[in-house]
Formats: structure tokens, sequence, C-alpha cells
């Protein structure tokens, strides 16, 4: 049984039972439910946003990501500063240096290659940030190629600087009688007339008149493959191998100042002029050979000679007079 109130009624001085109001049940059920249902949409307003509440670890973690995705970038911006180095070199070395040593320039499809056949990258898919990751390994492996062919590039141009170098020591390039001690020069190369048999024909050699006993040089390094007289119609001859293709003779010799088989430097004293074999009066006869073709020596004298001293000798080599051999 439910208990009755009462309240004290100023106006009669007298004490009076409380009457419960028609509806108030209603009302406390009605704000009951309310209650509920806001305490509920507060709940799952809550539920459905646990996953953006960070824990210290998860925010940790994030702070970790965000200083990889830097690191990424850093890493980025440096490998495109390598390669713009890196384009720099490929480019002097395509349009200097191998141009300058006669070597073919590297294509742009072979430099800048990628890789096939398998996914070299199959490991690195399925995370958050693959596509970073996977396009940052990318560039590196192609980076990293581009310095291998450019290395090897370089290894061959050193190479070829180096036998470059001794092409150039190697050459011919000199004069084999100093002009000081020539009489003249007797005779080029071309089409001359032969002193014994007054015939026209060609002369494949330069004769420089000189008194007997006079120094005969080498014009090139190399090795002395001859030094004998076995040679119809040379005499006693030297033949020195430059290399290259490169070979020199000096005819009609006096004596021998070298060796078969000995090496020499360019501007070593080889010999002295003479008169032996078939010469009309002491001179050198020296010709050139191009792998093993005859080739006019006066194209192979820039290495002792003046401007002056060589046009000279040109329009003496052009005359079309007696040979002395």
């Amino acid at each position: 049984m439910s208990k009755v109130k009462y309240y004290y009624d100023s106006e009669t001085l007298s004490y009076r039972k409380i009457e419960k109001k028609k509806g108030r049940k209603l009302s406390i059920a009605l704000l009951s439910f309310l209650g509920i249902v806001l305490s509920g949409f507060l709940f799952f307003v809550i539920f459905i946003n646990l996953p953006y509440v960070e824990t210290p670890k998860e925010k940790s973690l994030e702070r970790e990501l965000a200083n990889m995705e830097f690191q990424f970038d850093l890493l980025n911006k440096k490998m495109e500063q390598a390669e713009e180095v890196l384009a720099e070199v490929a480019d002097r070395d395509n349009n200097l240096y191998r141009v300058y040593f006669e070597a073919n320039p590297i294509p742009e499809t072979q430099r800048k290659a990628g890789f096939g056949g398998i996914n070299r990258y199959k490991d690195l898919e399925g995370f958050d940030n693959s596509r970073l990751i996977i396009s940052s390994s990318k560039r590196l492996d192609i980076l990293t190629k581009q310095i291998v062919v450019q290395s090897r590039s370089l290894d061959e141009v050193a190479k070829l600087a180096e036998e470059k170098e001794k092409l150039l020591e190697a050459i011919p390039a000199i004069q084999p009688v100093k002009n000081e001690d020539l009489t003249r020069m007797a005779s080029g190369y071309g089409f001359r007339t032969d002193p014994f048999t007054k015939a026209r024909k060609m002369h494949f050699g330069m004769d420089f008149t000189a008194p007997r006993g006079t120094p005969v040089y080498a014009s090139g390094d190399g090795r002395v493959t001859r030094a004998d007289n076995n040679s119809s119609g040379y005499g006693n001859h030297i033949r020195i191998d430059h290399g290259f293709g490169y070979q020199s003779l000096y005819a009609h010799l006096y004596k021998y100042n070298v060796r078969q088989g000995q090496k020499v430097k360019r501007g070593d004293l080889i010999g002295f002029v003479g008169s032996t074999g078939r010469s009309e009066a002491p001179h050198l006869h020296y010709e050139i050979f191009k792998d093993n073709e005859r080739i006019n020596p006066i194209n192979f004298y820039y290495g002792n000679l003046s401007p002056e001293e060589f046009a000279d000798m040109l329009k003496s080599a052009q005359q079309e007079n007696q040979s002395l051999d």
C-alpha cells in the first residue's frame, strides 16, 4: 500500500492530502525512456569513435610513420640530385670522352633501362606505404644500374686513353734525319724517274740526302724487327714495328746502332746514312707502312717540323725529279 503524503496549507492552517495528478506516471515513464535513449545514443557515438581515440602507443607509431615518410622524401630528393649529376657525367661521356677516343656512344635506352622479368618488389606489397616504398626502391635500383653502366664506360675510356697515349708515342711522327744534317730532300713519294733505268715508276718513300755517317733516328716508339741487308735493293736497312699497324723502314745505311728485337723510343739513334744496296749516292730512303700498305711519309712529320719547314718540305717532295734509288 502506497504511503499517503500531506502538505501544510497556510491559508487553512491545516494539513491537506497531496493528490496525485493525472499523467504524472506517464511523464516519468517518458522521461525515463528518453534518458535511456540518450544514454544509448551517447554510448553508440563513443563506440563508433573508439578507433579515432589514440592511445600513447598509437601516437608514437604515428610519429614514426611520419618520420619514415619524411626520410623517404629526403631519399628521393637525394636520388634526384644524384640523377642530375649522373646525367651530366653521361653527357660528357657520350659527347666528349667517347668522341675524342673514337668510341661509340652508349644509347640512352641502355643507360636508363629498367629490370624486366619477375616482379622484384612483390615482398614490398600489401603495406600501408607500399606504393612509396616500391617507387623509391625501383628508382634506387635503376640509379644503381646507371652508375654501373657509367663506371664500366669510364673504365673503357681509361683503357682507350692509355691506348691513345701509346698510339701517339708509337706513330712515326718525326723526320728521321735532322734538318740541320740534310743536304737536301732529294725525292718524295710518288712517280719518279729511276736513276738506273731512267723509266718513270712509283717511288714508295722519301729520299733524304746527307753525308755518309749522318745520324738516323727512330721516328716512333717500337721494336726493331730487322737490321740486315737481306732485302733486295735496300742494302743495310732497319725495320721498326710501332704497333697499331704502323711500320717504318730506313734503307741504304752505312751501319747500324741497334739490333733485331731491340725496343726503341722516338728520337733514339738507330743507324747512320750510307749508300748500300741499290743507291746512286749517300742518302736515307725512308718508308712508312700502315697495315702492310705503303703510305706517304710526308703526312707524319708534325713532331719536329715548324709549319714553314713542313711547307718547304712539301714543296720539294712534290717535284717529280729523279730518285736516288
